[in-house]
């Protein structure tokens, strides 16, 4: 009974925390994008070089968006011209990085782990969004139509900086209903893992003391469709009970990177080859990063 109370507390908790962050930071960051000038991002997204590449991933980190939005703004970004690679680098970062994951890894696991994953993963999807388009594979974009309007025009939204905040809120409210029941199911596990997942058996397969912890982690994340609001609150569960920090990164970038929904639609737009490589970047992604943590911190 005192365990099943303590789970019962971890869930309420941890859910609640979640919830303020994700409105808060959602609204926040759908009033800032408001005010962002759609033409200047097209103009820097174009760039040539690395640089299109950081603009890339800065763009994917400060739009918060989930598989059904990121593939036609993808689409989209295709057909205005942007570069091959650095369209890549958007589609590599935008399931891994926005503002809210880095409130909710610096709000749960501190400072230092939420700049090291931000770091990592954005060095990551430039270098493979650089190394895609230096393959000459922009050749392996499907010949396919933007339907409906295009992404990078100016939002009609009313003036008043009142009125923008609502709708910012509205968004956000709306976002949050949509990933509630990941979100719900995220805690959850987290919960029941605190509360019963044996310690023992959690340090021999993800423990520190593992040496191939992080990449039996990656392998087990990678068929599963974890959001990052879900992997989180299962990561502090499995680092409660012993797993390493580098094994739980490894868990988020995996889970959270490829979404069997992306990849469907992905596969719209693009061929066999960069399905393929997409999945092996995000698992040497996963890999890699959850290694450099183990080192690092």
């Amino acid at each position: 009974m005192n365990t099943f109370i303590e789970t019962i507390k971890y869930f309420i908790v941890i859910m609640a925390e979640l919830t303020v962050l994700f409105i808060g930071i959602s609204t926040i960051v759908a009033l800032i994008f408001i005010y962002l000038p759609q033409d200047k991002i097209k103009s820097w997204m174009s760039g040539k070089g690395i640089w299109g590449n950081i603009i890339g991933v800065l763009f994917g980190a400060v739009t918060p968006f989930c598989a059904c939005s990121t593939v036609p703004i993808t689409l989209g970004l295709l057909q205005v011209g942007v570069p091959f690679g650095t369209v890549m680098s958007f589609v590599i970062s935008s399931p891994l990085m926005d503002p809210l994951v880095f409130s909710l890894l610096a709000a749960f696991m501190g400072w230092k782990v939420a700049i090291a994953f931000l770091i990592l993963t954005s060095v990551f999807a430039v270098v493979f969004g650089l190394i895609l388009d230096k393959l000459g594979w922009s050749n392996q974009v499907k010949r396919v139509r933007l339907k409906g309007e295009g992404y990078l025009q100016n939002m009609n939204v009313p003036k008043g900086f009142g009125t923008r905040l609502k709708i910012s809120f509205n968004k956000a409210w709306g976002d949050f209903k949509a990933v509630f029941i990941y979100m719900l199911i995220g805690v959850g596990i987290g919960a029941a893992i605190y509360g019963y997942l044996p310690e023992d058996l959690l340090a021999k397969v993800a423990g520190p003391d593992n040496p191939f912890a992080v990449l039996v982690v990656a392998l087990i994340g990678l068929p599963l469709y974890i959001r990052v609001e879900s992997a989180i609150p299962i990561g502090l569960a499995l680092m409660d009970k012993g797993a390493s920090l580098g094994a739980v990164m490894a868990l988020i970038i995996s889970g959270a990177g490829v979404a069997i929904p992306e990849l469907t639609m992905l596969a719209s737009i693009f061929k066999k080859k960069i399905i393929i490589s997409f999945v092996v970047i995000v698992f040497v992604t996963a890999v890699l990063s959850g290694l450099i943590f183990n080192m690092l911190i």
